[in-house]
């Protein structure tokens, strides 16, 4: 299965193409020395250098793909990938590019291919290492073990700053007297709350008596936490479980669902924002002065209801969308009903419409929500239901939608009945559990032209 190591390589050579293609292509319009008549030719060039990449990718070492190493370094790193790829360049260009081409012509996008690599490297170290030091998009995470192996793990995710890890502390029965020790593991349940702790990564003996791996994997999935297993004996794992390395550790993912990979992450995050960018621009940008001055008219208060609610690992962001009731004391705590007092005469519309959650574009925009996923609840109904139903706060591995798996099955709206609530947990972790692309817009599609209406109450 893909690594972590080859899903950050994979994009980083995303993003080598980019800047090679962007840099053939200046060079090609800037260079006075080639002439007009043969711009054409430069799709020559942009054949040569994208093969050369491909094939440098393919050969060069690419251990250590983190972020990790000096700005020093990595400029050295891709020094010599530059060298390996000026190699590949010259051979095509010797076996198939005829002679009267320029050689200064890739001399030069070669040196600003090169110039490009350490920028972008260069900026995102730096985003990154300014985000993590203000703890923005950042996961609190508990070490449970006390070893080598966890030393190791530990120095590994603090020095990548690309994985966004937070080192809160280590959980262990031995010495309380050790550096970083925070709590026994009978405490585990308290410690995540006390920390806000979102990731577990458990250092054990797979062999131990005292193994305790069934316990850590019932308190984790119930609580929404994730949970990574880190072995002692690494140098007999020979699993097919999912497993990522960290500085040449062996990390097993028990909880693996579809949306861990972080090229599908990737893919699904392109697909918000360019979704989210066409409802605002072409739909939201002329139907908010419309509805601005309706609502205005039909009731006293604010056009945007804005409401605290729990998002991906159990993080609260605030839910956006216009306002379909009266201004009321319990917006935060009751949900609404059928025929319920507070609505508007053009919130029943909007919450039969679905155009309330228009404004919930912006929370996708910024990464808030997604266009799918489990709708989010209110921060009281998050704990009320995570006490009904088991598992509930599987929902929160992932980010919350606009429209959902279970919505569009017709499980949307007050949850006055536990059924209904674990019905809609059920399609929920469905979704979670076998995500792909083509569900999604399957989904979108059914909210769009599904023919049954549900009453809206969410």
């Amino acid at each position: 299965m893909k690594s972590r190591d080859l899903e950050l390589a994979s994009f980083y050579l995303l993003f080598d193409l980019l800047i090679l293609n962007v840099a053939i292509v200046v060079v090609g319009i800037f260079d006075i020395g080639y002439s007009a008549d043969r711009y054409t030719g430069i799709t020559i060039y942009l054949l040569q250098g994208n093969l050369a990449a491909l094939i440098s990718y393919l050969t060069f070492n690419r251990s250590n793909p983190y972020l990790q190493d000096s700005f020093k370094k990595r400029a050295f790193l891709n020094l010599k990938r530059t060298v390996v790829f000026i190699f590949f360049s010259s051979i095509i260009s010797l076996l198939f590019i005829p002679l009267d081409y320029s050689g200064i012509f890739f001399l030069k996008y070669t040196i600003l291919f090169y110039v490009g690599e350490l920028s972008f490297h260069w900026a995102l170290f730096n985003y990154f290492k300014y985000m993590r030091s203000k703890g923005i998009n950042t996961k609190h995470i508990l070490i449970i073990g006390y070893n080598e192996t966890a030393w190791v793990l530990r120095k590994a995710l603090e020095s990548d700053f690309l994985m966004g890890y937070k080192f809160v502390g280590f959980v262990s029965d031995e010495n309380t007297e050790y550096p970083d020790w925070v709590g026994y593991p009978d405490q585990l349940l308290s410690l995540i709350s006390k920390h806000h702790i979102e990731m577990i990564f458990v250092t054990m003996s797979m062999f131990s008596e005292e193994n305790k791996l069934d316990e850590y994997y019932r308190i984790c999935t119930s609580n929404g936490i994730h949970l990574r297993l880190i072995p002692e004996d690494q140098h007999w794992d020979k699993t097919r479980l999912n497993r990522v390395s960290a500085d040449k550790l062996v990390v097993i993912n028990p909880q693996e669902v579809p949306l861990d990979n972080s090229l599908a992450r990737i893919s699904k995050r392109l697909f918000d924002i360019l979704f989210s960018s066409f409802c605002i621009l072409f739909i939201f940008s002329w139907l908010f002065p419309i509805l601005t001055l309706i609502i205005k008219l039909s009731s006293k208060g604010p056009v945007f209801f804005v409401q605290k609610r729990t998002g991906i690992n159990n993080r609260i962001f605030n839910c956006i969308k216009f306002r379909s009731m009266y201004v009321n004391e319990h917006s935060d705590s009751k949900q609404a009903t059928k025929n319920d007092s507070r609505i508007t005469p053009i919130g029943k519309f909007m919450r039969k419409s679905n155009l309330d959650e228009m404004p919930q574009f912006f929370n996708v925009f910024l990464g808030q929500m997604s266009v799918v996923g489990p709708r989010p609840h209110m921060l009281n109904h998050t704990k009320e239901f995570s006490e009904l139903v088991r598992f509930y706060l599987i929902r929160h591995y992932v980010r919350p939608g606009i429209t959902g798996w279970a919505q569009v099955n017709g499980f949307r709206g007050i949850t006055d009945e536990v059924w209904k609530l674990e019905k809609r947990v059920e399609y929920d972790m469905q979704y979670i559990e076998g995500w792909n692309f083509w569900w999604d817009i399957k989904i979108i599609l059914l909210t769009v032209f599904n023919r049954k209406i549900y009453w809206n109450a969410g």
